[in-house]
C-alpha cells in the first residue's frame, strides 16, 4: 500500500460525479465490459474465467475479502476516466493541491538553527506546478520514495521558506515518520 500514491488517488476520486458501483455482480460487470471479456477480468483478479461469469450473471453475489478488495480497486482505477483527467489537469494548471499531514519534519540548515526534527501537522496549498509534478510522477509509475522527496521539496518551498521570503539558507526538509497524510484538489 502506497501512501502517497493512495493519497493522490483518493483526491481525484473526489471529483467523481457519480458513484463507483458496489455490489460485487455490477462490479465485475463493469470491468467485463471495461476490458472487453472475461478472460482478461480474469487474469487481472487472478480467478478463473468461470468465476467471472457467475459474478456477471449474480450466481455469487458476495466475494472473499481479497478479492472484493482488488475488485474495488480496479473498478475506481477505471470509473470515470474523463473526470479523473479533468481534476488532475485542474489541479495541475489552476487550481494546485492541497495537503494536509501529520509527520515529523525537519531540516538540514546552517549551524546554529534548530533543525531537530519534530512532529508537525501541517496543511499547505501547494502551488499548480508541484501538483503537476506529482501526478505525472505517479503516471511514470514513480516509487513512494520520490513522491516523498517531491511533497518534501514543495513543503520546503511553501512553508519552510514561504516562497523565497525566509530561511534561504534551507538545505534539504526530511519528511518522515507520516501518521497521516491526506491530499485534496
Amino acid at each position: 500500500m502506497s501512501v502517497f500514491g493512495d493519497g493522490l488517488d483518493a483526491a481525484v476520486q473526489k471529483a467523481f460525479t457519480r458513484p463507483a458501483p458496489k455490489s460485487a455482480g455490477a462490479q465485475m460487470r463493469y470491468l467485463v465490459r471495461q476490458c472487453k471479456g472475461t478472460k482478461v477480468v480474469a487474469q487481472m483478479l487472478r480467478v478463473s474465467q468461470r468465476t467471472v461469469e457467475r459474478y456477471v450473471k449474480d450466481q455469487i453475489k458476495k466475494p472473499r475479502p481479497d478479492l472484493a478488495d482488488r475488485l474495488e480497486r480496479e473498478v475506481k482505477k477505471r470509473w470515470q476516466p474523463q473526470i479523473r483527467a479533468q481534476a488532475r489537469l485542474k489541479a495541475a494548471t489552476t487550481g494546485g493541491i492541497v495537503i494536509d499531514t501529520r509527520a515529523r519534519m525537519g531540516y538540514t540548515a546552517p549551524i546554529g538553527s534548530t533543525d531537530q526534527d519534530r512532529i508537525r501537522h501541517l496543511t499547505v496549498a501547494l502551488p499548480p506546478h508541484y501538483a503537476a509534478r506529482l501526478f505525472d510522477a505517479q503516471e511514470a509509475g514513480a516509487t513512494e520514495q520520490q513522491l516523498k522527496e517531491i511533497a518534501a521539496e514543495a513543503l520546503k518551498e511553501v512553508y519552510f521558506q514561504d516562497n523565497g521570503r525566509r530561511a534561504g539558507s534551507l538545505e534539504e526538509v526530511r519528511f518522515t515518520d507520516i501518521e497521516h497524510l491526506e491530499f485534496d484538489l
